[in-house]
């Protein structure tokens, strides 16, 4: 097999890997190397300032040694398998680096033999594209479970960020449908890469030209949809795991179907692609927002409204903390109102030092009044035509009319006001299906 045709192989087997994420590190060329990692971020995105930024993402192999029940490369799944060696792949990466192709590396693999042969191999091509190449840019390595902590250590000095992917929320799921793999063996090296990362950091305060370990951090991957637990288990092992390993990001992946199996959906399931977004919501809510998991749900109400994103969500089960007074409101109670964000909540603190703030100046500020006229009053007052009542909102929030639709329906349909609506009634009074 040529290298072209194991390129095509193992960049379509790498695509169920998530790799958006900023790359972090600051650090620019140096002279007689080539490259640079930018703060503004590298992945299949933008940049800050417009760019569209891309990495080469690719698997070293995946000859895949574990049988993975959900993974399309697992040793008993029918499919072309490829390997590269460390030389063809650091060789294919620099050049379509030098043909302005990419600006950065992603690279993952498939278990080959064992975890520690298969760091080995990973080791030997970023050792080729920093030390021979002398490449400065951003690289994402996917650390491999059981492999020996020296070769963790080695990884880690040579790239920008690592990853250990948990794959699946619970123990049970993983050894249901990853019986080759342990939650101990995910979250030791995750431990491990933290420890490295603080002694890093004091080696660095010593010594300047320490090399730098995983600077811009570690993140992992969890498989939404494949198994049963619900978005409060899972928003919860999030919040667990920013705490305890100090994670730079938690990626969620709908569950794709590719595979039939008696402990997998069926082939003919749609992916959760909503449920992914709202998780991702969720996330950033608990990274910007100073939400903590159990706010957001709880075990009577364990999954997110998909009509609706969670930070509405949990307005509406709080609805008798609202409506907030924006003139007077602490910025911590700003950035619980929907349609407020980070930078709106700061502009506001500023702007209403000058004078008191009306709709109309929250509009100018970046506020979204599509969603925040449901739970604010400006100088207090409502928005006009507002009706102060959480089915209204609902409703408002779902119609692209808004507050225009609330009065005819709330009149129109008593069983809004003694609290037996559900959102199929809710959905049919918009779309005119009642």
């Amino acid at each position: 097999m040529d290298i072209l045709e194991k390129l095509t192989v193992l960049t379509d087997a790498a695509k169920y890997d998530v790799a958006c994420t900023s790359s972090g590190v600051d650090r620019e060329g140096a002279p007689g190397s080539i490259g640079n990692a930018m703060k503004a971020g590298i992945c299949h995105s933008f940049s800050a300032d417009g760019r569209c930024i891309a990495l080469l993402k690719v698997l070293m192999s995946n000859a895949c040694a574990y049988d993975c029940s959900y993974c399309v490369n697992r040793k008993s799944n029918d499919v072309r398998r490829a390997t590269f060696e460390p030389r063809e792949l650091a060789e294919l990466m620099i050049q379509f680096y030098r043909r302005n192709y990419i600006e950065g590396l992603f690279l993952s693999s498939a278990v080959v033999r064992n975890p520690d042969y298969t760091c080995e191999q990973m080791v030997e091509v970023l050792s080729l594209i920093r030390n021979e190449y002398r490449f400065r840019g951003y690289i994402h390595v996917k650390a491999i479970p059981g492999a020996d902590d020296r070769l963790l250590k080695a990884l880690g000095l040579l790239a920008d960020r690592m990853s250990v992917n948990l794959e699946l929320p619970s123990h049970e799921s993983l050894q249901l449908l990853a019986p080759d793999k342990s939650r101990e063996s995910i979250l030791v090296p995750m431990g491990r890469i933290k420890t490295g990362i603080h002694e890093n950091r004091t080696d660095l305060v010593k010594h300047r030209n320490t090399p730098r370990f995983v600077p811009a951090g570690q993140s992992t991957q969890m498989i939404v949809g494949a198994t049963p637990e619900t978005d409060y288990q899972i928003i919860n092992l999030t919040a667990a795991l920013y705490k305890k390993y100090e994670l730079k990001r938690v990626f969620y992946s709908a569950y794709m179907p590719v595979l039939s199996g008696r402990n997998l959906p069926a082939l003919d399931t749609k992916p959760q692609l909503l449920r992914e977004h709202r998780l991702y919501q969720a996330d950033w809510l608990l990274r910007f927002y100073q939400f903590d998991a159990a706010e957001l749900l709880d075990e009577k109400n364990p999954n997110f409204n998909p009509l609706i994103d969670p930070k509405c969500n949990w307005a509406l089960n709080h609805y008798d903390q609202f409506p907030v007074e924006v003139n007077k409101a602490p910025y911590e109670v700003l950035l619980r109102i929907p349609g407020v964000g980070v930078k709106s909540a700061q502009k506001i603190v500023r702007a209403r030092r000058m004078g008191s703030l009306d709709f109309v100046d929250l509009k100018k500020l970046g506020v979204v009044l599509k969603r925040a006229q449901y739970f604010i009053t400006c100088r207090g007052k409502p928005a006009m035509g507002i009706l102060n009542h959480p089915d209204a909102v609902l409703r408002g929030l779902l119609s692209e009319q808004g507050a225009r639709l609330a009065t005819p329906v709330m009149e129109q349909f008593s069983l809004f006001d003694d609290s037996r609506s559900t959102k199929e009634d809710l959905v049919k009074c918009l779309t005119g299906q009642i």
